[in-house]
């Protein structure tokens, strides 16, 4: 951990701080989810983290996007916020977060995914139907059950006859 968050934890210890963050569901042209399994508690997650002192959220999710998945976001998609007591999080060291956390979609985006900052053991696309909740990161699973949500509404409108 390096930055702001950091030198917070050096006053705060393992307290519960709000964690302002940022992250993005990358996809790739079948729009499968690119997830990396995290070093630090084992569950599968997209990119995204803390924000640093003024920094624009869509660059912090650009930031995390190339350090720990490697690659270069071209644009950046709203996808929705993720906050609230399902987002609270003790990580396996202690430290103690409130998530508010600002989620993109990312269509396009070029570079080789690849594992570039030691967050990360391995990096893999996954099929809205092959994810396991139980396998994801606590604090995003709210985001993982909706991106599954929604990624289900366009064939449920297709056999009700509804227009797309």
């Amino acid at each position: 951990m390096t930055g702001y968050m950091a030198e917070m934890r050096k006053y705060v210890g393992h307290r519960t701080v709000m964690q302002c963050a940022a992250s993005v569901i990358c996809l790739d042209a079948s729009g499968r989810a690119l997830l990396g399994k995290r070093s630090d508690n084992h569950k599968w997650g997209y990119s995204g983290g803390a924000a640093e002192i003024d920094e624009i959220a869509e660059e912090c999710a650009r930031r995390e996007l190339h350090e720990e998945m490697g690659v270069t976001a071209e644009e950046l998609e709203f996808f929705c916020v993720n906050s609230g007591p399902e987002t609270h999080y003790i990580y396996p060291n202690g430290d103690e977060v409130s998530n508010f956390e600002i989620v993109y979609l990312c269509r396009k985006w070029h570079g080789e995914p690849a594992m570039n900052d030691g967050e990360m053991e391995e990096l893999r696309f996954f099929a809205a139907e092959e994810i396991d909740m139980e396998e994801i990161s606590p604090p995003i699973r709210p985001v993982m059950r909706e991106w599954i949500r929604r990624r289900r509404l366009p064939a449920e409108r297709q056999e009700n006859g509804a227009n797309l």
